[in-house]
């Protein structure tokens, strides 16, 4: 009976400690903008995109939702983030620390909005790789999926209306 005891809690510790934590990132830009100032509102446009961002996230169950201090990263990530009951976090893109950022997510579902310049650029930075441009002015449906499964990377672009 010690034995099989032994045995079983050997199986129990050996299957417990031998998952990996999932971490998975969800990279948007910020929707259409009103105008080209340095710091406007959504367009009509731009909402609608934000709300179907929404729908589109409406089976993922976010633990952080990440934008930008400018109002169209937090006009874009709203409407998820009050979806979701979640406070969005500000992140400045010049000044994040990877391997932190990554420890402070280890294990969670991750909204993060940014722009054209930066979302690509956080991207190849989480995934160790120069493997994504900067996005076009047009392109406002790119999403990046980064999975991180302990030390295994994977990562796509899915490009969305």
């Amino acid at each position: 009976m010690k034995k099989i005891f032994l045995l079983i809690t050997f199986l129990f510790l050996n299957i417990s400690f031998g998952q990996k934590i999932t971490t998975t990132y969800y990279f948007i830009r910020h929707a259409e903008k009103v105008d080209s100032s340095k710091n406007p509102d959504l367009s009509l446009k731009g909402m609608e995109r934000a709300n179907h961002w929404n729908k589109i996230f409406a089976e993922v169950d976010f633990d952080l939702v990440y934008a930008t201090d400018f109002k169209r990263t937090v006009q874009t990530a709203s409407p998820t983030a009050t979806a979701k009951k979640r406070i969005i976090t500000i992140y400045d893109p010049k000044n994040i620390a990877i391997e932190s950022f990554k420890k402070e997510t280890v294990g969670k579902k991750v909204l993060i909005v940014g722009h054209s310049n930066t979302i690509p650029n956080f991207v190849n930075q989480i995934i160790n790789q120069k493997t994504y441009e900067d996005i076009g002015d047009s392109t406002f449906g790119n999403l990046y999926l980064v999975t991180l499964i302990g030390d295994d990377i994977s990562h796509q672009l899915l490009k969305l209306e």
